[in-house]
């Protein structure tokens, strides 16, 4: 993607923040267990955090989260929704925190807006040593056959290179590294998925599709008629013609680590990180 499209596109969330908060999924929490596995402390940065979806879940899990978002607006609904947390201006190209001040850095839906070759280093730079970074990436579950169809229906404007099971992890594996072909600043990627879900109807169906970026950039009558084939596909289909259904899901997860030093850490601070956030059921993850 070219970096003024990416900035076009990137830049397109705030005008619908209050939207992006009512409609988006939050994470599944195995995922955010699996991410945080190996972290060595409790400390996390949700980096991009938008209006706070998986801070709310990072809290939830008993996390010392802190939130960095560049947009005013999405960063405004993250500070009204959830005032306890520590929310700053800033962007992964510019953490506005100390050297090696977090334990992880969390990205929900928001690591492929970033430039590695900027970012990865600013990430690197305020991580403890042996830290981790995962990116997260709600994806439709399009192994189900009603929402494969939904993906063909709804266009790529809707449904985006990273939205589906069948091509995240080709999308994703390298998604940490500097662009320019710098060394990468961390281990061997891993990457793991795990089951999730969102209550909607065809109404809230329809507005969650319409936070995505490439929607949100449409012009509006191309998005209208994306939204009257997106629901009279849901009208035809039984699983939704109903009301209110399930919309499969997938929580996906790139995981890596910073090197560990060259002296061994002791033993609790090894641990800590498992006592804090508990560990995923072994099994959970598709690897």
């Amino acid at each position: 993607m070219h970096q003024d499209d990416r900035h076009l596109l990137s830049s397109s969330f705030g005008a619908a923040a209050a939207a992006y908060a009512e409609h988006r999924p939050d994470y599944a929490q195995t995922a955010v267990r699996w991410a945080l596995e190996h972290a060595p402390g409790p400390r996390v940065l949700d980096l991009g955090a938008g209006t706070g979806k998986l801070t709310a879940t990072l809290l939830a899990l008993g996390a010392e989260v802190i939130a960095v978002e560049p947009d005013p607006a999405m960063l405004a609904e993250l500070r009204r929704t959830l005032p306890a947390v520590r929310a700053l201006p800033g962007s992964a190209e510019a953490i506005p925190l100390a050297d090696a001040s977090v334990d992880a850095v969390l990205a929900g839906n928001a690591m492929h807006w970033f430039d590695m070759d900027v970012a990865g280093p600013e990430m690197a730079r305020v991580l403890a040593p042996a830290g981790v970074l995962a990116g997260l990436w709600n994806v439709m579950d399009d192994q189900v056959d009603w929402v494969a169809g939904l993906a063909s229906v709804s266009g790529s404007a809707a449904i985006g290179p990273r939205d589906t099971p069948v091509s995240w992890r080709a999308e994703t594996a390298d998604m940490h590294r500097p662009k320019s072909g710098a060394a990468a600043q961390f281990r061997t990627p891993e990457q793991g998925e795990f089951p999730h879900g969102q209550r909607r109807t065809a109404d809230s169906l329809v507005a969650t599709l319409a936070t995505r970026a490439g929607m949100l950039v449409m012009p509006a009558q191309e998005q209208q008629a994306a939204q009257r084939r997106i629901r009279a596909y849901l009208a035809d289909r039984p699983e939704t013609a109903s009301g209110e259904f399930t919309l499969p899901m997938r929580t996906c997860v790139l995981r890596v680590r910073r090197p560990k030093p060259s002296s061994t850490a002791p033993p609790d601070e090894q641990t800590r990180a498992e006592t804090s956030f508990g560990r995923v059921p072994s099994g959970t993850p598709i690897v």
